[in-house]
């Protein structure tokens, strides 16, 4: 509170109970020390790149000095309130209309210094202005909705764009990877193929080898018992005869097959028969010892008789 005397300042009383001397002394304004927002009405501009708009905004501030608040101005409220019109046109008129749009913090700043440095001299501290609302001119708006329509119409197509452009890199990448793994598989199949070709060879080669030896050694062991049984008694003699009976078989089968057969100049006598088998018989005794020459066969002893097979 402002106390004056006599009509002159007198002193600054805080809220509650003090001592005034009746008639002489009186309360001439009461300050209110609080904070309190100011609202700033829509005031017409136009920006620096000529583009018509309304702008409104608030202020807020708060009485720090109650004796230039009683006698610094006359009505302090609209003195700061007719300075942030002035502030905010003018801070408008500086800026494009996108800068405008985009940094309202940059513009709140610049009303608020230039209000605060007048609002000192009326006791008043400017804590923050803030606008609330800026309005283009009608053409100005239907200019920025479309101006909007486009860029999100762009950005759609971009987007589709960038979309079918990485579904066609991941597409491209699937195919190249299952062509990868096709390949990679045919070659795994090949190759266990051709593995198990060798080896499949590799076992029937080992298998007609033992059968080989096999037979070899049973052919081997067949022998040895035929030498074993010829060096007995009376051996010679079984395989004079068996030799016999085999030699007159062989004539029978070329008898029955061919037209032209050999015969011994003494078919008849079995003492020739069993000569030439005690020859080879002989022959395969001294093997051991000795390689048996090959029998020489007597034309004399031989006779060629052709017959006509009826």
């Amino acid at each position: 509170m402002v106390v004056e005397r006599l009509g002159k300042l007198h002193d600054i009383k805080t809220s509650g109970f003090f001592l005034a001397i009746p008639l002489i002394d009186q309360v001439a304004y009461v300050v209110d020390l609080r904070e309190r927002a100011l609202d700033i009405t829509p005031q017409a501009a136009i920006t620096k790149d000529n583009v018509s708009v309304s702008v409104s905004g608030n202020v807020y501030i708060q009485f720090t000095d109650p004796e230039r608040a009683a006698y610094g101005a006359h009505d302090p409220l609209y003195a700061v309130m007719q300075h942030a019109q002035s502030a905010m046109r003018s801070a408008i008129g500086e800026m494009e209309l996108d800068e405008i749009l985009h940094e309202r913090a940059r513009l709140n700043t610049l009303i608020k210094g230039s209000v605060q440095d007048a609002a000192v001299a009326w006791g008043i501290d400017v804590k923050r202005y803030e606008i609330t609302e800026i309005i283009p001119d009608e053409v100005i708006r239907v200019a920025m909705d479309k101006q909007a329509a486009a860029e999100r119409n762009r950005r759609e197509k971009v987007l589709n764009a960038e979309g079918e452009k990485q579904q066609a890199s991941l597409t491209s990448e699937g195919v190249k990877i299952q062509l990868t793994n096709e390949s990679e598989g045919n070659l795994i199949k090949v190759r266990n193929e051709a593995e198990a070709a060798r080896t499949k060879l590799e076992l029937e080669a080992e298998g007609e080898a033992k059968a080989m030896q096999v037979k070899a050694m049973a052919q081997a062991q067949a022998i040895q018992m035929i030498a074993d049984q010829i060096m007995k008694p009376g051996g010679a003699e079984a395989a004079k005869l068996a030799l016999a009976k085999d030699y007159v078989q062989m004539f029978g089968e070329m008898g029955s097959k061919s037209n032209t057969m050999m015969f011994n100049d003494r078919p008849a006598d079995v003492n020739a028969l069993l000569a030439q088998a005690a020859l080879a018989i002989s022959s395969v005794s001294g093997g051991d010892k000795a390689v048996a020459s090959p029998p020489v066969i007597d034309a004399s002893s031989t006779s060629t008789t052709s017959t006509s097979s009826q």
